[in-house]
């Protein structure tokens, strides 16, 4: 099944029954579902992602569920267990609930900037596993749950360590050893490096965000931050704000341009906040430096 926004997702029949409560992040999505009216429902799921399924609450008095790779199940306990697709793989069933069924989604591109290439995500062939109970999975899985409904949880750099962990655990799980991180700590590529500084470069007039900066690199903000800070020796915004300070700087040693007009060109919001970054970075104010310049 395709979401509204073009997206896949695990279907329902009937859809009116079960209400979703969606959620998105760099390389995963999330829905919490739960079910509206205590009647016989079928679903359905095959898709270029993985899909993890975390029941909360679901008992059936009848029902059938298939997960290509696996015997056919009836099982009719399925509170607190777990089940997960891999990518690609057909998963369908249908069930007569005998409570009202709370469950949790969590829909992982194999593919996605949030993860780290070392960890080998995308190379890993993953193998299904129906309704089993993992105490590790379950407690990762439970605290990105917590961040549904969680207003500040979007690009949050907390979420983002999550959704690494969960993958880790996944790995874990499926018996696969995870490739060993290089002796030392790599920052970014030189691709990397040349277009996320032309691209501070063209917008010293701006203000920038992480997740800008790291998209135009194909990185999840947490990843990119830390890759940042080993290939430039600084966090980003403290590069950047560098970048407009030197601006700054040739503005003053060539022009009369006047501070106010400097500061706006530079997009601060008035002639103080340059002067204060200035400041913080040369150790004078920019009046004082444009006197010994001159």
């Amino acid at each position: 099944m395709i979401s509204d926004f073009g997206l896949p997702q695990l279907g329902y029949t009937p859809a009116h029954i079960i209400q979703r409560r969606p959620a998105a992040w760099c390389g995963l999505r999330a829905e919490a579902i739960e079910l509206l009216e205590s009647q016989p429902y079928e679903y359905a799921f095959q898709a270029p992602v993985h899909l993890l399924i975390m029941a909360e609450r679901s008992e059936r008095s009848d029902g059938e569920t298939c997960l290509e790779g696996l015997p056919r199940s009836r099982l009719r306990e399925l509170s607190r267990r777990m089940t997960f697709v891999p990518a690609g793989h057909c998963f369908r069933g249908w069930q007569k609930p005998r409570v009202m069924t709370r469950v949790n989604l969590f829909y992982i591109d194999p593919r996605g900037p949030c993860l780290d290439p070392e960890l080998g995500f995308d190379r890993t062939e993953f193998q299904p596993r129906l309704f089993f109970f993992d105490p590790d999975l379950w407690a990762t899985a439970l605290k990105l749950k917590a961040q549904i409904t969680a207003p500040s949880a979007v690009s949050s750099p907390y979420v983002e360590a999550l959704g690494e962990v969960l993958c880790h655990e996944l790995i874990r799980l499926n018996g696969t050893k995870v490739p060993p991180r290089a002796g030392r700590q790599t920052g970014l590529a030189p691709w990397q490096e040349k277009r996320v500084a032309d691209y501070i470069e063209a917008r010293l007039d701006g203000r920038l965000t992480i997740a800008d900066m790291a998209a135009c690199v194909h990185l999840s903000p947490f990843h990119f931050s830390r890759a940042f800070k080993q290939s430039f020796g600084m966090p980003p915004h403290r590069y950047h704000m560098m970048r407009r300070v030197e601006a700054a700087k040739a503005l003053l040693n060539t022009t009369k341009t006047p501070m106010t007009e400097i500061a706006l060109r530079l997009g601060f919001s008035e002639a103080s906040s340059l002067s204060a970054g200035f400041r913080r970075m040369t150790g004078v104010s920019p009046s004082a430096y444009r006197r010994i310049a001159g």
